[in-house]
C-alpha cells in the first residue's frame, strides 16, 4: 500500500465513531478544508451530522469497513473502545492515525499501567484480580477496583475498604478481570494533551487543571496554577507516551499530583480529550485542528495560551440553560446536538474565556 506522506486539503478523513469528539474534529478538518466521513453502528450520528456522510454498519463487519476505507485518504478514531480488529481491518486499506497499537494500550487497564511503567511513568500501586486466588491474596486496601476492560466517566468501579467489600465488588462487576489501585492521597487531577505528527514532531498543550465529580469530568483551568516542577513533569510524562507509542495523532494522558507534589499517571486516550476543549477558543490551535494536521502530514501548530480559560462541561439538563451562557461575553458554548438529555451525559460545554493578560507560553 502506497500513500502519500502528507495528505493535503481536498482529501477525505474517515473516523471510526460518531460522538462529540468526531462532531469537532469533522469540523476542524472543514476549516482546513477537509471533508469527513463518519463510520458509526449508530443510527444517529452527531458526528455524521456534520460530516459529508455517515456509514452505519457494525464495527464487525469487514467487508463495509473495506469499503469505509476504500473511499477515505486517512482514518482516525474518536474513542478507544473501538474494536482493535476493526481498525486492523481499516489498516490494510489505508493509513489509520493513531493506529492499533495506542488502541491495545488504552484498552485495558493492567496493560495500561505496565505501559507506563516500562515508559518511567509513575503510577499508583495496582495489582491485577482475575481469580478467586488473586482476590484472597490482594493488599492493596483500601484501593479501587476497575473493570481492565470497558468502563469511563467512573463506570466500571467501586472503591473498597476491606476485604468483604472488595468480594462483594467483584461479584458485582461479575467476576471479570479487574485491577485493584491503592487510594491516592492527591490534592489535584491534571491532564497532558501530546500531539505527534508523522516526522516525529511533537507539541504539549499546556497543561490543565482538571476537577473531577462523581467520576466525571466538571471543569478544566488553563493555565494551571501549580509549581513550575510539576508542571515539567506531567509534561515530560505526556512526551514520554507519545514517543513510546509511536502515535500519530493524539494522546492525553490524565494524572493526579499527590500532596507532596508527586506526579502519578492514572490513564490514557490516544484521540482529542475533554480536558482539551478549552483549546477550541483559548489557543492559537484546537486539539482538533492539531488532529487533522497530524493524521495528514501537516506541520503541527502552536500550543501558546492566547488568554486563561476555564472549560465547563454542561452535563444533562445544563445544556437547557443555554440563554444565560450565551448572554454572558465571557462564555463560548458549544452544544453537541444530542436528542436527549440523560443525568451524567454529556450535552456540550461552555468555555470563559478571561481578557488577555500574562499569560505563562508552554514548554515544548
Amino acid at each position: 500500500m502506497k500513500t502519500p506522506r502528507i495528505i493535503p486539503p481536498g482529501s477525505t478523513i474517515g473516523i471510526l465513531g460518531g460522538g462529540q469528539l468526531g462532531r469537532m474534529t469533522a469540523l476542524a478538518a472543514a476549516q482546513l478544508g477537509y471533508r469527513c466521513q463518519v463510520y458509526s453502528p449508530d443510527e444517529h450520528s452527531i458526528a455524521g451530522d456534520v460530516a459529508a456522510g455517515h456509514v452505519r454498519r457494525a464495527y464487525d463487519d469487514v467487508e463495509a469497513l473495506r469499503s469505509f476505507a476504500g473511499q477515505v485518504d486517512v482514518i482516525t478514531y474518536e474513542f478507544e473502545n473501538v474494536p482493535e480488529a476493526a481498525v486492523a481491518t481499516c489498516l490494510e486499506v489505508k493509513p489509520v492515525r493513531p493506529g492499533v497499537k495506542p488502541i491495545h494500550v488504552a484498552q485495558h487497564r493492567l496493560r495500561e499501567k505496565q505501559f507506563f511503567a516500562a515508559l518511567g511513568i509513575g503510577t499508583a500501586a495496582c495489582q491485577p484480580v482475575r481469580s478467586k486466588t488473586e482476590l484472597a491474596t490482594a493488599t492493596l486496601l483500601p484501593g479501587i477496583l476497575k473493570t481492565c476492560q470497558e468502563g469511563y466517566d467512573g463506570k466500571g468501579q467501586a472503591r473498597v475498604t476491606d476485604r468483604a467489600s472488595l468480594a462483594a465488588a467483584w461479584e458485582k462487576l461479575g467476576r471479570c478481570e479487574c485491577i485493584l489501585e491503592a487510594v491516592v492521597d492527591f490534592q489535584c487531577e491534571v491532564s497532558a494533551i501530546v500531539a505527534r505528527g508523522l516526522d516525529g514532531a511533537m507539541r504539549c498543550f499546556p497543561i490543565g487543571l482538571n476537577d473531577h465529580r462523581d467520576g466525571i469530568l466538571r471543569t478544566t483551568t488553563v493555565p494551571a496554577d501549580l509549581p513550575a516542577d510539576v508542571l515539567a513533569t506531567a509534561e515530560r510524562f505526556g512526551l514520554a507516551l507519545a514517543r513510546g507509542l509511536d502515535l500519530v495523532g493524539l494522546v492525553a494522558l490524565e494524572m493526579f499530583v499527590t500532596r507532596d507534589g508527586t506526579v502519578l499517571a492514572n490513564e490514557m486516550a490516544p484521540r482529542p480529550h475533554n480536558s482539551g476543549h478549552w483549546t477550541i477558543d483559548a489557543c492559537a490551535t484546537s486539539q482538533f485542528e492539531q488532529l487533522v494536521r497530524a493524521i495528514c502530514g501537516l506541520p503541527l501548530g502552536p500550543v501558546d495560551v492566547m488568554a486563561p480559560s476555564r472549560m465547563e462541561n454542561l452535563i444533562g439538563a445544563e445544556a437547557n440553560d443555554w440563554p444565560r451562557y450565551l448572554a454572558d461575553p465571557s462564555a463560548r458554548l458549544h452544544l453537541y446536538g444530542k436528542a436527549s438529555a440523560r443525568p451524567g451525559r454529556k450535552m456540550g460545554h461552555v468555555t470563559y474565556v478571561q481578557p488577555a493578560g500574562s499569560c505563562r507560553r508552554s514548554t515544548i
